[in-house]
């Protein structure tokens, strides 16, 4: 059976992810991509987690005590553009994730955005470690969501290729505007 988007994004992190690296949780929403990033890290690793919403870090918070996974994780209530300057520039990293849209339900007026999205991915691309990757999926069908998928699909499409493959998953005869993955490898 096909895999869905978000499932997938699981299944192309896990075959890079190995214990004590260092990964990014662009859009930590409810935590669940958190958790999962940091269960694959173990205590030598470290999951950096950001997110604009106090909701989404009280939400995070929450699971990752539960699951007790809070010791290797960095929770940052500030948006993903601040990569740069929140991640120190010698920190290598071997994946990061995006969910882009809004936090499911809460305010479907906070929403992801290109700018930020964009100066985020070159904050990441300036730290991925070879064979890294770094994984978005795009949620569209909401007031803003084409302008980010274009610049998505924009911004990987002018990778260069020497450098850079880039794979785009999505199921095309569904209805609804189901997500779009997008994964970008540094060779």
């Amino acid at each position: 059976m096909l895999q869905t988007a978000m499932r997938f994004s699981h299944t192309l992190l896990k075959e890079v992810i190995l214990t004590g690296d260092t990964v990014v949780d662009a859009t930590m929403g409810n935590g669940h991509d958190t958790a999962f990033l940091a269960q694959l890290v173990g205590l030598n690793g470290l999951v950096y987690a950001f997110d604009v919403q106090e909701q989404a870090l009280q939400n995070t918070d929450k699971r990752l005590v539960e699951t007790g996974l809070r010791e290797q994780v960095r929770l940052f209530h500030q948006g993903h553009e601040t990569i740069a300057t929140a991640i120190p520039e010698e920190t290598s990293l071997r994946a990061a994730i995006f969910n882009l849209g809004y936090l499911p339900k809460s305010d479907k007026q906070i929403i992801t955005k290109p700018d930020t999205t964009e100066q985020a991915l070159d904050a990441l691309l300036a730290r991925l470690e070879s064979k890294g990757r770094i994984v978005l999926v795009v949620y569209y069908g909401h007031t803003g969501g084409e302008a980010e998928l274009a610049m998505v699909q924009d911004y990987c499409q002018k990778l260069p290729q020497e450098i850079y493959s880039v794979l785009t998953y999505q199921f095309i005869n569904q209805k609804n505007n189901p997500p779009i993955l997008f994964c970008i490898e540094r060779k």
